[in-house]
């Protein structure tokens, strides 16, 4: 009888979602209307903040923005003078598991664009969350990377690649047909390595991998379809063909010379420094626990936070992404990415704008998400104190609203 009841219970326990046994996930009830009052309101566009008002949301969308009473009807969030959000849109994640998914939500993450997972397992979490899966943040997906030596899963994936398998990748025709299939496997982002990684300890990240005309090709290819590539670049030469070939971003770039960033500002190239994650090659813990790297990381640090701050003063729009996969040994989220852009001179609004409606315009979704304004969707997170008079208050994050859903509600009432 007792291994029966065991059984039944473990079986019970395994069919609850991870994010139900969270105590920081709310156990409200849901409706399809919801008022959220006295919100001192960052909005994502404005220039200044909305003091005490009332955000009505109705069928997962934003309603109405203003000093306003709430429907009778309506389940209300006083705020009580805290401060309200946009779902934190992170440029660069590597979200490959459903308990990495949730992860990245309960920090307030409602968006993010994975740049690198295995399985397409990004598409089926877009899909889940546009099929109404409010435990799950939204994904731009990017599938594989595009790299010289393509992982051996990709080829699982699509077996019509498998003459490919196992060789060096090269030339313009091998590069389309990788492009191709992915597209057709629904990707919205193409995302190539234009020089090899920083986080492993026998690769040089200045070192370039595409020729100029296999760039070409791979954004030529992409563009054919309406989709644009993302380019992991820490090296010069390798972002400098990027940018040259026309991708919509430069990730990382933590050696760019005066001469690529004035090309990224003639072509209007956003910039995604991860300035976190290189902290993370130094500091003990983390995705990266390695001597080699910590020694990388010393240099490195100092070199992209330069280009960071160069790339600001120029008017290059810059993007915030914190380059993890939200897994349990990782130790950064987007507020710490979003403190270090502050910390390289960007206005703390700004800042905060990188985090949410300039990643979102990045990826093309801006008139879904990235801002609080009517008739996008009705993504949140809430903050206890100012943000702006004190940037590192943004990594409390006390309420977080999905698709008009609340998934963590830490108010306290």
């Amino acid at each position: 009888m007792k291994i029966k009841l065991l059984c039944a219970l473990s079986a019970l326990l395994l069919s609850v979602p991870l994010a139900a046994l969270s105590p920081t996930v709310s156990s409200q009830p849901q409706s399809s209307l919801l008022a959220i009052t006295h919100a001192n309101l960052i909005d994502g566009a404005s220039n200044e903040p909305l003091r005490d008002v009332t955000v009505i949301v109705r069928n997962g969308k934003i309603e109405q923005i203003g000093k306003t009473n709430p429907p009778a009807d309506a389940p209300v969030i006083d705020l009580k003078g805290k401060w309200l959000l946009p779902g934190f849109v992170d440029a660069h994640a590597h979200i490959a598991n459903l308990a990495a998914a949730r992860t990245a939500l309960q920090s307030g993450v409602t968006t993010a664009r994975d740049l690198g997972v295995n399985h397409f397992f990004d598409i089926g979490v877009r899909e889940l969350n546009h099929a109404g899966a409010a435990d799950l943040p939204d994904i731009v997906a990017a599938g594989y990377h595009v790299r010289s030596r393509p992982s051996e899963e990709l080829f699982v994936d699509l077996p019509k690649l498998a003459d490919l398998m196992g060789k060096q990748v090269s030339g313009t025709d091998a590069v389309r047909r990788i492009v191709r299939a992915q597209i057709e496997r629904g990707v919205n982002v193409i995302k190539i390595n234009a020089t090899e990684r920083a986080g492993l300890p026998d690769t040089d990240p200045r070192k370039r991998i595409f020729t100029d005309e296999e760039i070409a090709a791979i954004v030529d290819e992409a563009r054919k379809s309406g989709v644009y590539v993302a380019a992991h670049a820490h090296g010069d030469e390798g972002a400098y063909a990027a940018v040259k070939a026309g991708v919509r971003s430069i990730e990382h770039g933590t050696y760019l010379s005066d001469q690529t960033l004035a090309l990224m500002k003639e072509r209007g190239t956003y910039f995604d420094p991860t300035i976190a994650t290189v902290a993370d090659l130094i500091e003990p813990g983390g995705d990266y626990d390695n001597a080699i790297l910590s020694i990388r990381g010393r240099h490195m640090l100092p070199r992209v936070r330069e280009a960071a701050a160069k790339a600001w003063k120029m008017g290059i729009k810059l993007i915030a992404g914190t380059d993890t996969g939200y897994g349990p040994n990782s130790n950064r989220r987007v507020p710490h990415e979003v403190i270090e852009l502050a910390g390289i001179g960007m206005p703390p609004m700004e800042a905060i704008k990188a985090a949410t409606s300039t990643s979102a315009e990045c990826m093309g979704i801006e008139k879904r998400t990235g801002s609080i304004k009517p008739g996008l969707e009705a993504d949140f997170v809430a903050v206890e104190r100012d943000p702006l008079s004190d940037i590192r208050n943004l990594q409390d994050v006390i309420l977080v609203v999905n698709n008009g859903k609340i998934v963590v509600n830490r108010l306290g009432w």
